[in-house]
């Protein structure tokens, strides 16, 4: 199954390398998107920027 990862490079909760990084690697058929400089609540202060992508992912 399609899996999409979202990390902001910025966050400061969650480090990139310890989440998302490892977790692409875990996955089959995994994509990974990061978005510099986006923080910890990428999803709600860039939610028009995620959407988007979330958008696009689904329909592809």
């Amino acid at each position: 199954m399609p899996t999409l990862v979202l990390h902001g490079e910025d966050d400061q909760i969650v480090p990139i390398v310890a989440a998302a990084m490892k977790s692409i690697k875990l996955l089959r058929n995994g994509s990974l998107k990061t978005y510099p400089g986006f923080p910890h609540g990428m999803l709600t202060v860039n939610a028009d920027v995620l959407n988007a992508d979330l958008l696009a992912f689904v329909k592809a």
